[in-house]
């Protein structure tokens, strides 16, 4: 529990140390960071190997679980792949770092001599990878949301199968009653936490403007425009010049700032019309990140008036524009429809806690 707690608040800190590590080794980083991931899971292999060999009982078995592990891995690290040797050096340190939670989390349920050994590991984890995705959310420069708690879990598998081929379990019997009241609550616990991650990142609105287009954003149209109203008039006297890995993100600049670059993407591709709506939109609903000074541009965003007429003049013609500015979903369930669904599946899961022994 502490090793996963120092994991999900030294989020930032992490984040800070990559950079000073990044600065310090330069084009070097992607090759130290691979070379740290290789070395551990190279002496948790032989580690393992040997300690298997120890023993005479279910060899197989435990070679099985091994290698399974290392093709999960292997696989995992094809799979994610990116082509930015820095970005997949952090992600492929990250998945050892799961490997790792779920290794200790089976070391301590491994006593229980039931199948909560495979359960109540899991179940942890999984609590550990969103509570951490849900605190990135909050932090400048870190992004979480559900597509990386589902990676985590692939982490998670992997942990558990290099635990059970390096330390079987004495038994995997049927859950016992003390056990099944265990992994129940957990796993409730587990679904609520999920769904207030879920709700924070991934819940959101459809906004429709006759003229800008159609967009997604975490706030509705009134809701916008109040807090657009309200950075307008913090950031005329305070603009956010200076920003921090220890402060709480704004998610207003955050998605005003993905539309620039969208807009901006657009137009350099040559796509004038699709540039041009980017542009009503953040000029309707994110004028505030357009005007103000950052730490972006300490001009702001807003385009000349000279560019802004070669929109109108090139821009001409009809479209229904959809924007994905966004770069993770947003859906725009009813929170009322997602969190009865969140309490019906929590009751399923209960269910067996309220029959009679």
């Amino acid at each position: 529990m502490a090793v996963a707690a120092a994991l999900i608040l030294g989020a930032p800190y992490i984040g800070q140390l990559r950079t000073s590590i990044r600065a310090s080794a330069g084009s070097q980083f992607p090759a130290l960071m691979a070379g740290v991931v290789i070395a551990a899971l190279l002496i948790a292999i032989v580690y393992a190997i040997v300690r298997i060999g120890e023993t005479a009982a279910r060899r197989a078995a435990r070679y099985g679980g091994l290698a399974a592990a290392v093709l999960i891995a292997v696989g995992y690290a094809m799979a994610t792949a990116t082509g930015n040797p820095d970005v997949d050096a952090v992600e492929r340190f990250h998945f050892v770092e799961y490997g790792l939670i779920t290794a200790l989390f089976y070391r301590a349920w491994r006593p229980a001599g039931d199948a909560s050994v495979i359960v109540m590991p899991v179940l942890a984890g999984l609590l550990v990878g969103t509570l951490e995705e849900w605190f990135q959310w909050f932090i400048p420069a870190r992004v979480g949301e559900v597509r990386d708690v589902f990676l985590n879990l692939v982490a998670i598998t992997t942990g558990l199968l290099f635990s059970l081929g390096l330390d079987p379990p004495v038994s995997l019997a049927r859950l016992s009653a003390a056990s099944r009241r265990r992994a129940a609550i957990l796993g409730v616990i587990v679904l609520v936490i999920f769904g207030g991650f879920f709700q924070s990142v991934h819940l959101g609105y459809e906004i429709g403007d006759a003229e800008a287009g159609v967009f997604r954003s975490r706030y509705s149209a009134a809701e916008i425009a109040a807090v657009g109203e309200e950075r307008a008039a913090r950031w005329k006297a305070h603009p956010p010049m200076t920003w921090s890995r220890f402060s709480q993100e704004d998610q207003y600049m955050t998605e005003g700032l993905a539309h620039v670059q969208r807009r901006n993407q657009m137009w350099e591709a040559g796509n004038v019309l699709a540039a041009r709506h980017e542009n009503l939109i953040l000029e309707r609903y994110y004028a505030a990140v357009l005007d103000s000074p950052s730490y972006v541009s300490p001009t702001g965003h807003r385009w000349t008036p000279e560019q802004r007429a070669d929109a109108e003049s090139r821009g001409h013609g009809f479209m229904i524009y959809v924007s994905d500015a966004l770069t993770y979903p947003v859906f725009v369930w009813p929170k009322w429809e997602f969190w009865l669904a969140i309490a019906a599946v929590a009751a399923l899961i209960l269910r067996p806690l309220w029959r009679p022994a």
